[in-house]
Protein backbone atom coordinates (compact mmCIF):
# COMPACT_ATOMS: atom_id res chain seq x y z
CA UNK A 1 0.00 0.00 0.00
CA UNK A 2 1.25 3.46 -0.83
CA UNK A 3 2.25 5.76 2.08
CA UNK A 4 -0.21 8.44 3.07
CA UNK A 5 1.66 11.55 4.42
CA UNK A 6 -0.13 14.72 5.47
CA UNK A 7 0.91 18.35 5.12
CA UNK A 8 -0.52 21.66 6.29
CA UNK A 9 -1.37 24.66 4.14
CA UNK A 10 -2.53 28.15 4.99
CA UNK A 11 -6.28 28.83 5.12
CA UNK A 12 -8.22 31.36 7.29
CA UNK A 13 -10.57 30.08 10.05
CA UNK A 14 -12.82 31.54 12.72
CA UNK A 15 -11.46 32.54 16.14
CA UNK A 16 -12.13 29.93 18.82
CA UNK A 17 -13.06 32.01 21.86
CA UNK A 18 -13.44 35.58 23.10
CA UNK A 19 -10.08 35.30 24.86
CA UNK A 20 -8.35 34.26 21.64
CA UNK A 21 -10.52 35.98 19.05
CA UNK A 22 -7.46 37.61 17.46
CA UNK A 23 -5.63 34.30 17.18
CA UNK A 24 -6.78 32.23 14.22
CA UNK A 25 -5.86 28.72 13.22
CA UNK A 26 -4.52 29.39 9.74
CA UNK A 27 -3.79 25.79 8.79
CA UNK A 28 -5.73 22.87 7.36
CA UNK A 29 -4.76 19.22 7.02
CA UNK A 30 -4.63 17.64 3.56
CA UNK A 31 -3.99 13.99 2.78
CA UNK A 32 -2.06 12.99 -0.34
CA UNK A 33 -1.39 9.45 -1.55
CA UNK A 34 2.01 8.94 -3.22
CA UNK A 35 3.81 5.92 -4.65
CA UNK A 36 6.65 4.12 -2.91
CA UNK A 37 9.39 5.50 -5.19
CA UNK A 38 8.41 9.11 -4.43
CA UNK A 39 8.25 8.29 -0.73
CA UNK A 40 11.81 6.91 -0.88
CA UNK A 41 12.93 10.18 -2.52
CA UNK A 42 11.35 12.17 0.32
CA UNK A 43 13.02 9.90 2.90
CA UNK A 44 16.42 10.51 1.24
CA UNK A 45 15.89 14.29 1.24
CA UNK A 46 14.76 14.09 4.87
CA UNK A 47 18.02 12.37 5.84
CA UNK A 48 20.18 14.77 3.82
CA UNK A 49 18.53 17.94 5.15
CA UNK A 50 17.81 16.73 8.67
CA UNK A 51 14.22 17.99 8.65
CA UNK A 52 10.86 16.27 8.88
CA UNK A 53 9.03 14.89 5.87
CA UNK A 54 6.14 17.24 6.62
CA UNK A 55 8.48 20.23 6.42
CA UNK A 56 9.85 18.99 3.09
CA UNK A 57 6.32 18.70 1.70
CA UNK A 58 5.40 22.17 2.99
CA UNK A 59 8.47 23.61 1.28
CA UNK A 60 7.43 22.10 -2.04
CA UNK A 61 3.83 23.24 -1.63
CA UNK A 62 5.06 26.80 -0.97
CA UNK A 63 6.24 26.85 -4.58
CA UNK A 64 2.61 26.76 -5.72
CA UNK A 65 2.56 30.49 -4.93
CA UNK A 66 5.14 31.00 -7.68
CA UNK A 67 4.74 28.24 -10.24
CA UNK A 68 2.51 25.42 -11.46
CA UNK A 69 3.98 21.94 -11.91
CA UNK A 70 2.22 19.92 -14.59
CA UNK A 71 3.08 16.39 -15.67
CA UNK A 72 5.55 17.41 -18.35
CA UNK A 73 6.15 21.09 -17.70
CA UNK A 74 6.68 23.82 -15.14
CA UNK A 75 4.75 27.03 -15.67
CA UNK A 76 4.43 30.40 -13.99
CA UNK A 77 1.06 31.45 -12.60
CA UNK A 78 0.59 33.58 -15.73
CA UNK A 79 1.09 30.46 -17.90
CA UNK A 80 4.66 31.09 -19.08
CA UNK A 81 6.90 28.05 -19.56
CA UNK A 82 9.83 27.53 -17.19
CA UNK A 83 13.08 25.65 -17.39
CA UNK A 84 15.51 25.04 -14.55
CA UNK A 85 19.20 25.83 -15.03
CA UNK A 86 22.23 26.09 -12.77
CA UNK A 87 22.29 29.49 -11.06
CA UNK A 88 26.03 30.02 -11.55
CA UNK A 89 25.63 29.30 -15.26
CA UNK A 90 22.95 31.99 -15.58
CA UNK A 91 25.17 34.47 -13.75
CA UNK A 92 28.08 33.70 -16.07
CA UNK A 93 25.87 34.24 -19.12
CA UNK A 94 24.65 37.59 -17.78
CA UNK A 95 28.15 38.81 -16.97
CA UNK A 96 29.55 38.25 -20.47
CA UNK A 97 26.89 40.19 -22.38
CA UNK A 98 27.01 43.97 -22.96
CA UNK A 99 25.81 46.17 -20.10
CA UNK A 100 22.86 47.36 -22.19
CA UNK A 101 21.69 43.73 -22.42
CA UNK A 102 22.34 43.14 -18.71
CA UNK A 103 20.03 46.07 -17.94
CA UNK A 104 17.38 44.75 -20.32
CA UNK A 105 17.55 41.26 -18.85
CA UNK A 106 17.37 42.52 -15.25
CA UNK A 107 14.28 44.53 -16.16
CA UNK A 108 12.64 41.47 -17.76
CA UNK A 109 13.27 39.34 -14.67
CA UNK A 110 11.68 42.01 -12.47
CA UNK A 111 8.71 42.35 -14.82
CA UNK A 112 8.10 38.64 -14.31
CA UNK A 113 8.00 39.10 -10.51
CA UNK A 114 5.74 42.14 -10.89
CA UNK A 115 3.40 40.17 -13.17
CA UNK A 116 2.93 37.46 -10.55
CA UNK A 117 2.31 40.12 -7.88
CA UNK A 118 -0.28 41.77 -10.12
CA UNK A 119 -2.11 38.48 -10.67
CA UNK A 120 -2.19 37.97 -6.90
CA UNK A 121 -3.47 41.54 -6.34
CA UNK A 122 -0.23 42.40 -4.54
CA UNK A 123 1.41 44.75 -7.03
CA UNK A 124 2.23 47.25 -4.26
CA UNK A 125 3.32 44.64 -1.73
CA UNK A 126 7.13 44.70 -1.55
CA UNK A 127 7.23 41.91 1.03
CA UNK A 128 5.28 39.64 -1.30
CA UNK A 129 7.62 40.40 -4.21
CA UNK A 130 10.74 39.81 -2.14
CA UNK A 131 9.27 36.57 -0.80
CA UNK A 132 8.79 35.50 -4.42
CA UNK A 133 12.45 36.27 -5.15
CA UNK A 134 13.40 34.24 -2.08
CA UNK A 135 11.13 31.27 -2.90
CA UNK A 136 12.27 31.14 -6.53
CA UNK A 137 15.93 31.14 -5.47
CA UNK A 138 16.85 34.53 -6.97
CA UNK A 139 18.34 35.76 -3.70
CA UNK A 140 17.66 35.48 0.01
CA UNK A 141 15.34 38.10 1.46
CA UNK A 142 17.81 40.00 3.65
CA UNK A 143 16.86 43.32 5.25
CA UNK A 144 19.52 44.96 7.42
CA UNK A 145 19.00 46.87 10.66
CA UNK A 146 18.44 50.12 8.73
CA UNK A 147 15.71 48.54 6.54
CA UNK A 148 17.87 48.38 3.41
CA UNK A 149 17.47 45.40 1.11
CA UNK A 150 20.78 43.58 0.62
CA UNK A 151 21.11 41.46 -2.52
CA UNK A 152 23.85 38.87 -2.83
CA UNK A 153 26.32 39.60 -5.62
CA UNK A 154 25.93 35.95 -6.60
CA UNK A 155 22.54 36.90 -8.07
CA UNK A 156 24.09 38.71 -11.03
CA UNK A 157 26.14 41.59 -12.35
CA UNK A 158 25.83 45.12 -10.97
CA UNK A 159 23.79 46.55 -13.86
CA UNK A 160 21.56 43.49 -14.00
CA UNK A 161 20.78 43.82 -10.28
CA UNK A 162 20.31 47.59 -10.43
CA UNK A 163 17.77 47.31 -13.25
CA UNK A 164 16.01 44.43 -11.53
CA UNK A 165 15.76 46.17 -8.16
CA UNK A 166 14.69 49.51 -9.68
CA UNK A 167 11.78 47.83 -11.47
CA UNK A 168 10.74 45.93 -8.32
CA UNK A 169 10.76 49.01 -6.08
CA UNK A 170 9.78 51.75 -8.53
CA UNK A 171 7.94 49.77 -11.22
CA UNK A 172 9.75 51.98 -13.75
CA UNK A 173 12.30 51.35 -16.45
CA UNK A 174 15.92 51.71 -15.37
CA UNK A 175 17.69 54.39 -17.41
CA UNK A 176 19.45 52.48 -20.23
CA UNK A 177 22.12 55.22 -20.36
CA UNK A 178 23.43 54.22 -16.91
CA UNK A 179 26.21 52.08 -18.35
CA UNK A 180 29.79 52.54 -17.14
CA UNK A 181 30.92 53.95 -20.48
CA UNK A 182 28.11 56.53 -20.57
CA UNK A 183 28.67 57.52 -16.94
CA UNK A 184 32.40 58.03 -17.45
CA UNK A 185 31.69 60.41 -20.32
CA UNK A 186 29.11 62.61 -18.60
CA UNK A 187 29.38 64.39 -15.27
CA UNK A 188 25.70 65.39 -15.36
CA UNK A 189 24.60 61.83 -16.06
CA UNK A 190 26.79 60.58 -13.22
CA UNK A 191 25.20 63.07 -10.83
CA UNK A 192 21.74 61.98 -11.96
CA UNK A 193 22.72 58.31 -11.49
CA UNK A 194 23.99 58.99 -7.99
CA UNK A 195 20.78 60.80 -7.07
CA UNK A 196 18.49 58.12 -8.43
CA UNK A 197 20.35 54.86 -7.84
CA UNK A 198 22.80 55.91 -5.11
CA UNK A 199 24.67 52.61 -4.63
CA UNK A 200 25.62 51.91 -1.01
CA UNK A 201 28.51 49.92 0.41
CA UNK A 202 26.93 48.38 3.48
CA UNK A 203 28.33 44.83 3.14
CA UNK A 204 31.00 44.02 0.56
CA UNK A 205 29.39 40.82 -0.72
CA UNK A 206 25.97 42.44 -1.23
CA UNK A 207 24.47 45.13 -3.44
CA UNK A 208 22.39 47.81 -1.76
CA UNK A 209 20.85 51.08 -2.94
CA UNK A 210 19.38 54.14 -1.29
CA UNK A 211 16.09 53.69 -3.15
CA UNK A 212 15.82 50.01 -2.09
CA UNK A 213 14.80 50.70 1.48
CA UNK A 214 11.78 49.01 3.02
CA UNK A 215 9.30 51.65 4.31
CA UNK A 216 8.65 51.43 8.07
CA UNK A 217 5.39 49.75 9.04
Amino acid sequence: MSPNPTAKSNSPSDSKSDASKNIKDSTVVITVRIDEELNKNLEAIKRDLGISKADIIRNYLELSKCLIKQKNSVKSVDDQDFIIIIKSYLRELVEVIAEEEQINLGDKFARFINAIALIKNKSDDLDFKLDLCNNLGFFRKYIDDQNYLLISKKFGSKKFVEAFTWRIFKNKEYNPRYTEDELKGSKNLTQQYNREIHPLDRISSYYSFEFAKIPPE
